[in-house]
């Protein structure tokens, strides 16, 4: 289900990227992420888009090449969750779209069950199984782009999996 992300070079020798390098490296997970969690397309690229610009304003207070993801992430969520709290976010919908849709997925059906499980989780276990099963993160990473504890990110996915399966999406063995 993960797509292959290009890994930053500065990775290996410890030294902070640029901006424009990172964005050009993780951008397309970066809105993988913000897809699953808005469930729409255009408002994950405004999600991305609203993040990356949070973050290039202090892109220069960061000093840890380790810690530019967590915070780009932690940005993200902050974002996503943000925006939650304000119910109006300024647009107004339109009868008729603006450009096509998008070229359908292999299995339709599955991507909608996807959506409408992760959109009946809690914002919390929602960013959790967004990040540990689709970004493919470890409980570590997960809780340090989130700033919570590990123990707080294992209960959010022993939850969240609970109420997956009780949906139905998932079964004993699909963990």
């Amino acid at each position: 289900m993960r797509d292959a992300v290009p890994v930053l070079d500065d990775e290996a020798t410890g030294r902070l990227p640029s901006f424009d390098e990172y964005v050009a490296a993780r951008s397309r997970a970066l809105w993988r992420s913000a897809w699953l969690l808005t469930g729409d397309r255009h408002r994950a690229e405004d999600l991305v888009q609203t993040a990356l610009l949070k973050c290039w304003r202090r892109w220069d207070r960061i000093t840890d090449a380790e810690a530019v993801e967590a915070y780009v992430r932690r940005t993200m969520v902050t974002t996503y969750t943000d925006w939650w709290r304000r119910r109006w976010n300024g647009e107004l919908p339109t009868s008729e779209l603006p450009e096509p849709e998008p070229p359908a997925a292999a299995d339709p059906g599955l991507r909608h069950d996807v959506l409408a499980a992760l959109t009946r989780l809690p914002r919390g276990q929602r960013a959790v199984v967004v990040l540990r099963y689709f970004d493919d993160l470890t409980e570590a990473q997960t809780a340090a782009a989130l700033g919570i504890g590990i123990g707080t990110v294992k209960s959010q996915t022993s939850r969240a999996l609970r109420s997956l399966r009780e949906s139905g999406l998932l079964e004993e063995s699909d963990e």
